[in-house]
């Protein structure tokens, strides 16, 4: 097994507590306001909650304030993480806990998103191991699904929403496929079974070292280290691009749901590398859109200037002519892509 990176966290040093992170997106406030109402007053763990929110200015702290117990705030950069106590990521930052202090980082984003859930499953794998608890709610795609997935590898454990109960179903379905999952319940029977796998005696042995492809993973995504280095030591190259930063993507070894990851941080699976391609795709025909348009209006200005010497205009009226062709055939191209394959 490879050596750890400098400045990585074996699995759980140090720890006398619990754990609890929730990843969820779309249908995710239902939820999460759901699940801490009914969260007791003396809930035993920290609870880090990832919803995607993007850079969007959130007040998801507020209502999960009001919701139920237990004190909630917007997690803050350094912070001691206490048991009892509530912490939802920022806008536009993902959330990681490395020893027991919260650290906010402006990383590459996951899954084109940031916050994501997979950072911080991941680092709760890497800083608690068998005390860390994974819970995946609703939302669309399979983010969550990779950290539950690392969770589980150091010995935590998995709790997912049932299907069925989501709102959206997508994200606990990927978790349920491909996790060796501990616990698919619906939200109404989660809180007092998150309560009760808290409460539960810690272990006192000392763990082992943790997989050596999740602390590549982990340094890859805070840019420690040489990047080439992590990426060679956790798979191989693809024949994609990235569409965040457009360098090459690698693919995970052996990973399922089929992941990828760039030099510079970025990771998709599968489903979000499309989706985001997808969005990449339509992006593009529109500013080929407004190329050929502002070229054909700089054509049409042309045809009623002045003449000058080294401009024809039957030449002119020709490229304009053209290009109105050109135009109306992208317009009817991005008329019928088709929508992004969920």
């Amino acid at each position: 097994m490879a050596p750890a990176p400098p400045g990585q966290v074996a699995c759980c040093v140090g720890w006398v507590k619990h754990l609890v992170v929730i990843g969820a997106s779309a249908g995710g406030v239902r939820a999460l306001s759901a699940l801490v109402a009914r969260l007791p007053a003396d809930f035993p763990a920290p609870v880090l909650i990832v919803l995607h929110i993007g850079a969007h200015r959130s007040i998801l702290a507020e209502i999960l304030d009001r919701s139920g117990p237990l004190p909630v705030e917007q997690a803050r950069q350094g912070r001691s993480i206490e048991a009892g106590r509530v912490y939802v990521a920022a806008p536009d930052r993902h959330l990681l806990v490395i020893d027991d202090t919260i650290h906010l980082s402006l990383g590459a984003k996951q899954h084109h998103t940031r916050p994501a859930v997979d950072p911080l499953f991941l680092s709760a794998a890497l800083a608690h191991g068998t005390r860390a608890i994974g819970v995946v709610l609703t939302g669309r795609l399979d983010d969550g699904t990779a950290g539950l997935q690392a969770i589980k590898l150091c010995g935590g454990t998995a709790v997912v929403q049932d299907p069925a109960d989501a709102d959206v179903p997508d994200m606990p379905a990927s978790a349920l496929r491909h996790v060796d999952v501990d616990h698919c319940v619906p939200l109404a029977e989660m809180a007092p079974l998150l309560a009760s796998l808290a409460s539960r005696a810690v272990e006192t042995t000392q763990p082992g070292p943790p997989p050596a492809p999740l602390v590549h993973e982990q340094a890859l995504f805070l840019s420690k280290g040489n990047p080439m280095e992590h990426l060679a030591l956790i798979g191989s190259p693809s024949s994609y691009a990235c569409p965040e930063c457009h360098g090459g993507l690698w693919e995970v070894n052996g990973a399922q749901p089929r992941r990828f990851r760039c030099h510079t941080g970025h990771g998709f699976t599968l489903r979000t590398l499309q989706d985001t391609l997808a969005e990449a795709t339509d992006e593009s025909l529109w500013n080929a859109r407004r190329a050929v348009q502002e070229r054909l209006l700089l054509l049409r200005e042309m045809e009623t200037a002045p003449v000058e010497d080294a401009v024809r205009p039957q030449a002119v009226a020709g490229a304009a002519a053209r290009l109105e062709s050109q135009l109306g055939q992208l317009e009817r191209l991005m008329s019928q892509l088709p929508d992004p394959v969920e």
